[in-house]
This record gives C-alpha cells, structure tokens and sequence, in this order.
C-alpha cells in the first residue's frame, strides 16, 4: 500500500469520528442479522494475515444496464480484479466508503473495475442525482432480484464480493470494513507485493450458501452433546430439511443467512435433541475374512547342513 493513500484513508476517517479498525458496521435490510466475523487475523507465526477462498466458484454473470444507460456485465471486465458492491444511497456505510472506493478506482484503473449495485431503489433519478453529486468514477447499477439471490439473498448492505482477475469469488465483505484491506486485497491478487501473509480456506456456506453442507458448525446449533455420528446425522437432516420461515433455504443455510430466524435454530435444537436421546449406534466388530481364518503358521524352515568347520554349505538354501 502506498503511504500517501494510508494517510489519505486515515484523515478521512479521522474528519468521520471513525477509527480504523478491520471491524464492519453494516445496514441490516429488514428480516436480516447475518454476521460473518471479520477477514484477516494474525498466522500462527505472528504475522498478519489475509484469507482467500480455495478453489473459489466462478461469480454468476448478470446483465444489466447502468444508470448511465450502458451495458453492464461482469464478462466486460474480464482480466480485472472486480469489487462487485451491493449497497444503497440510504446505507451509512455504504455512503462512507464511496470516497475509498474512488480512490482505489483511481490508483488502479487499469487493472480493477468496482462495480456497484444498488439495492432497494425507490427512485432511479434520486439515485442518478445522489451518483453524480458523489462524484463516482465507476460503474452502477441496479441490481435485480435475480442477481441479488444469485449472490446469495444480499442480507445487509454494504456486501462486497471481490473477485479475482478470472471471475472468481475469492472473498466477502459484510458492512464497513478498512479500505486498506481492500487494496491489500486487490494488490494479492494482482501479484504485487504486500507485507501480509496469504492463506486459505474453504467456503462453508460464508461466500455461498449453496456450500453450507461443507459446514461442521452452525451458528446458534450445540453439537457439543452429540457423538461424531450423531453429529454426521445431525449435518446431514439440517442440510436436507427446509425452513419454515419463508426464506426459502434448507435449516443449515437459514443459521448461516440468518442467525437470528427462532423457526430454524429452534427447529436445529430439536433435531439434535432428538439426535442426542437416541444412543449412538455401535460400530460393529469386523469378522475375519475367509482368507484370514485359513492362514496357517509359517513352517519352520529346513535344518541346513553344517560342515565340519561349523560353517553353512557355500550354496545357500531357499528362502523359507
């Protein structure tokens, strides 16, 4: 990162009352608490570290039209790293990060392209007008509800996916985060040095809820009474059985998606009472095979003559 543009982010901050931390603050969008804890933590070795998505999913395509009237699509940025925004004009967070999202637009051009969707839109002109007067240097759109379920129901605003310069979704932002984290970001994936630490890991259900079979914890759901099968048993009906809650999403996403839904993290605690009343099945002694019962002892091997030194013959018999 460069100096100047730390110093730029930290007085911005500083004239906001806000000190820069890796912290989100979020506008939850009506029916909606899902909380991801914050990207980027120290390594085992101290170091500070960020995380990608392994074997990261490509993004959905979409498209759309921005305010401007031009086609927008992921496919024209096709070689870039992309930060695809989901925001609105009545977020505060959304509207506090729109002067970082310029800068960062600005130092790299060339080689990233921000675009941002706007969700909950009363009024396009309002939100033609509001883009002008920010001043901002990207792309903007209106996201449809198609590409807000495609990117997983958009629970709180602001929510950045950041893809990597072959369309794949390699990390999510929940709400404000440090904007020296998305240039840190974005410098990772285009090769360029950074004094952080790069690991990985695998996406249970945080980037895309389609992969929340993958998860062996749930928010809101107490595993710790269960044995390793019961538990097995437990993943696999909460991935199988829907909520009842109307979002439309199996037990296990809705605990993802929405932590506080009463109908799935009590329905979750039902299942693993049950789960927990019935004994743990025994895992069965494995019976020798055919082969095994019929093994017989190895004979002992022939006596071999000695001379009359004492030594063995100079051709040495067989093996046994």
């Amino acid at each position: 990162m460069t100096l100047s543009l730390r110093s730029r982010f930290r007085r911005r901050a500083i004239s906001r009352g806000i000190l820069l931390s890796a912290a989100a603050v979020a506008c939850w969008l009506p029916g909606s608490t899902i909380s991801f804890a914050a990207p980027g933590a120290n390594s085992a070795d101290g170091r500070p570290t960020i995380k990608f998505v392994r074997n990261p999913d490509t993004a959905p395509d979409f498209k759309l039209q921005s305010l401007d009237g031009q086609p927008l699509t992921l496919a024209a940025a096709n070689g870039k790293v992309v930060l695809l925004n989901f925001w609105a004009t009545w977020c505060g967070p959304c509207r506090m990060e729109i002067p970082d999202l310029i800068e960062l637009q600005k130092l790299y051009k060339d080689r990233l392209q921000i675009i941002s969707l706007l969700v909950d839109v009363d009024d396009v002109d309002d939100a033609k007008s509001f883009v002008r007067a920010a001043g901002i240097n990207y792309q903007v759109g209106v996201a449809t509800t198609e590409v807000r379920m495609q990117y997983g129901g958009i629970s709180a605003l602001p929510t950045i996916f950041v893809l990597d310069a072959q369309a794949r979704v390699v990390q999510k932002h929940v709400g404000w985060s440090d904007p020296r984290l998305y240039e840190i970001e974005i410098r990772a994936l285009l090769g360029m040095p950074i004094p952080f630490k790069v690991e990985t890991f695998e996406d249970t259900g945080e980037i895309f809820l389609k992969h929340a079979d993958r998860a062996s914890e749930l928010p809101g759901v107490d595993f710790a009474g269960l044995a390793p099968e019961q538990k097995l048993a437990a993943l696999r009906a909460l991935n199988a059985e829907g909520c009842t809650c109307g979002c439309n999403l199996t037990l296990a996403q809705c605990r993802i998606y929405d932590s506080a839904c009463a109908i799935s993290k009590n329905r979750a605690g039902k299942i693993v009472a049950e789960l927990s009343a019935t004994p743990a099945p025994q895992v069965p002694a494995i019976p020798p095979t055919d082969s095994e019962t019929r093994v017989e002892p190895p004979k002992a091997a022939p006596a071999i003559p000695m001379d009359g030194a004492g030594a063995s013959p100079a051709t040495s018999p067989p093996p046994p």
